[in-house]
Parts: C-alpha cells; structure tokens; sequence
C-alpha cells in the first residue's frame, strides 16, 4: 500500500478534483418538482424555472454537480475512487459546499446542487455530513434552489429522514444489474444494503403525501422522489435482463427514472472487460434510454421488447421500429379512428402528438398535412398508418421492405456518439472565466 501524502488545498483545487470525480454519475436531473420561494430566502424550485445544459456526452450539467469527498472505504473494481486506486484524495467541508454553491448560483451559472460522495469512514458519518451541508443551506444561507443528494446505502434510517425533508430528489446508485454482478466487481456492498434505503424513501414519500392532505402545510419528503443509476457494459448482462430490472424498479420501488452509464474503463481489473479500442458502449445505452421511455410513457412492457431469444437491441433501428415490424399484422392503422393507447405504439408517433391526434380528429378528418403539421415524424410513420384509409404512398407491407427503408432514412443519433469525449464540462468552460487549472 502507497503513503497517502495530503497537502493543503485551495478551493479551487478541490472543485476541480470533486467535480471531475463526480462526471460519472449520470443519475441528477432536475425535473418533476414545483416549489416557490418565500421571498425571504434566495432562489426557487420551479418546474419551467429550471434549465438543462448538456455536455457533448449528453450528462446533464446544470447543476453544481460534485462530490463531498473522493476518499472511499469500499474497492469497487469499477470505481475510479476505490480505495486501492491511488488518486489525489481531498474533501469539501459542510461549508465550502454551501459557498461554492451560493456563489455559483448569485452569478446564474446553476439552479442547484447535486451531492453525491464517496463513503469517508463509515455511510453514517458521511450520510451526517451531507445533512450537514443541506441543514446549512435550507437554514442558515436560506438557499431554496433545487437540491438532488444521494442516500449512502447502510446509514441510519434516522438520518436519511431528516436529509429526505431537506433535499428535492434522493438517489441510491444500483450500481449494476444483478447481485451477481455486484458481488463480483463491488464484493463490500450489497442488493440488500442498497435495495433498503430504496424502499425506506419510498414508504416515507408515501406516509409524506398522506400527511400533506391532512396538513397543508407540512413539510414534503423527498418531493421530486428518486432515481437510481446502472452502469451498462461492465458485466455480462442482455438488454432483456437490464430492462426487467429497471421495470421491476419502476413497479416496486415508485422510481422517477433509472439512468444507464455506459461503462468508462478508469481501472486495470481482470474482472472488467477491456473496451479501449471500441469504446464504451454508448449506443447501447442510448437503446436503452429510448426503451426506458417506452416504459415510463407509452404502456409498453419490457418482455414486448426484448425476449431470450432475442435479448439486445438492435444498433440500427430504435426499439419501437423493431416492435412494430414484428406485429405488423397490427398495421396499418387509420389515423382518424385508432384509440390513443394504439397510436403510441407507431413509430414516429410521440404522446404529445398522439395527444394532439386525438383532439384535432374531434373537429374533422386528418390528412398526413395536418399530421406533419403535429409534429409525426412521417419518414417512419408512413409505413403503419392511413389516413382516410389510404396510405401515404404504395407501400408493401413486408417487414424486409420496410425495414430496408427505414434503415435508408437514418435515424439521428446523439451527436458525438462516434467520438465521444468523456470530459464533464467545466463551470468555467463557457463562462469566459480564467482558471489557473484549467
């Protein structure tokens, strides 16, 4: 084992260090809460007052998104701060956290703060410093903004409540899909440890909104609710048996969003696959995502999805196109006359616009003008819809044609997925600001 040498360290050093540290955790978005200032403290938590920036990797970075500490007690063979990598080692305190915070959010570069942290000691001390931080911003710095912290699984219930009254959204990372998996790559923890503080958020969200109807004005529990984190590519797993975990976590766990991150190999480990030539797995993550909202918005189940037979997605059409060439026997289907649960399900077709569908027939008949008008994606919709029984153009319905076709048109993939730069983009980076470490 390495002497571990510590130096002083400016602030500055150390938000470099805990901001770089914390890109990988893909699971802080800032969405599905509303809450108003006071007027008596600083910022708000509104949902359209809330804005998104993106990186060039897709994370999301329009929250002061860092880590309390990088120092860790745990080995996770995939964890760039396990405890036997040696990296420069530092920690924010309670109260640096709540000045870079303010700071940054008086000068507009933020609307809030996502907190995660290594485990410093043990999940109970770490778990008391992240309450120490929220107690000192909701409190003393009056800071009302959006707060997203995660729950350290194995800390005292006791603590997670009185940090869940104080946060917007709470997290526990999964880490990876099966315990089988964890035991592998994360031997210190396990499915129990970090399934319990799911379920305790869950079960105090629900005794939350019960008590809210009762007394208006009583304090909300973690009101955005919670999300959870797996890292895709580092084990063997199918899409199949990702995606039944991540449903099965939607319908136990009352989730907002499970997130996918690709696997970045950051360690040397004989147990992790070697991705350097190809690169991490970054369209299959975006499968995922896509399959993902099929789930949360459009009635579908993962077993319509995927099957043992075949358990991955396809890389060149987007998992509704795929279902929908395996049930053509459905389609085409009339515009003017399909229920709304049955126009999710065409390619092409979003909820907003399936929504618009079925207002705007209510006044007259739709033609594949008023539908484009609507925001249809015709280039893929043409192929499973009529409208006043006829269809766009002639069309075989063949799932070889059509799937010719479909590939013709090229989907749009995130941009950068080919040469995709895994630096979280700094606060300074577009700010016009000057940093000595930059």
């Amino acid at each position: 084992m390495w002497e571990r040498i510590q130096t002083e360290m400016t602030l500055d050093e150390k938000l470099e260090i805990l901001s770089d540290a914390a890109k990988y955790d893909v699971s802080c978005t800032s969405s599905g809460v509303q809450r108003n200032g006071d007027g008596k403290g600083m910022g708000n938590c509104r949902k359209a007052g809330i804005c998104h920036s993106f990186s060039a990797d897709g994370r999301c970075i329009s929250l002061l998104k860092i880590l309390l500490t990088n120092e860790c007690i745990y080995d996770c063979k995939y964890c760039v701060n396990r405890s036997t990598n040696d990296v420069v080692r530092t920690s924010f305190t309670p109260e640096e956290v709540c000045t870079l915070t303010m700071e940054f959010y008086r000068r507009n570069y933020i609307e809030g703060l996502f907190l995660s942290s290594g485990v410093l000691k043990s999940p109970n001390y770490t778990m008391e410093l992240l309450y120490a931080v929220l107690y000192k911003l909701r409190h003393e710095y009056k800071f009302q903004g959006y707060i997203h912290v995660k729950a350290i699984p194995g800390a005292d219930p006791r603590i997670l409540q009185m940090t869940g009254y104080l946060a917007d959204r709470m997290s526990v990372n999964i880490e990876l899909p099966t315990a089988e998996s964890l035991r592998l790559l994360a031997p210190h923890k396990t499915r129990k440890n970090i399934l319990s503080p799911m379920r305790f958020v869950q079960q105090m969200s629900a005794e939350n909104r019960h008590d809210i109807q009762l007394y208006r004005h009583a304090p909300e529990f973690v009101p955005a609710g919670q999300s959870t984190q797996m890292i895709i590519g580092a084990t063997p797993e199918s899409d199949y048996q990702i995606l039944h975990v991540a449903e099965s976590l939607y319908k136990k766990f009352d989730l907002k969003r499970v997130f996918y991150s690709a696997f970045v190999p950051v360690n040397e480990d004989k147990h992790l696959p070697s991705v350097k030539n190809q690169g991490p797995p970054l369209l299959r993550e975006h499968r995922l995502y896509q399959a993902d909202w099929l789930l949360r918005y459009y009635h579908f189940e993962a077993g319509e999805l995927l099957d043992e037979e075949c358990p991955n997605f396809n890389i060149y059409l987007d998992p509704k196109c795929c279902w929908a060439l395996k049930h053509l026997e459905i389609f085409p289907v009339e515009i003017n006359r399909v229920d709304y649960y049955t126009l999710l399900r065409v390619p092409g077709i979003g909820y907003k616009s399936a929504s618009r569908i079925v207002k705007a027939r209510k006044m007259g008949m739709l033609d594949f003008e008023d539908l484009k008008k609507m925001g249809v994606v015709l280039k893929r919709a043409l192929y499973f819809i009529t409208c006043k029984g006829k269809m766009m153009y002639q069309i075989r319905m063949d799932e070889d044609y059509i799937t010719r076709n479909l590939l013709n048109t090229k989907e749009k993939l995130p941009e950068g997925t080919e040469s995709m730069s895994f630096r979280q983009l700094s606060l300074f980076d577009d700010m016009g600001i000057g940093s000595q470490h930059a």
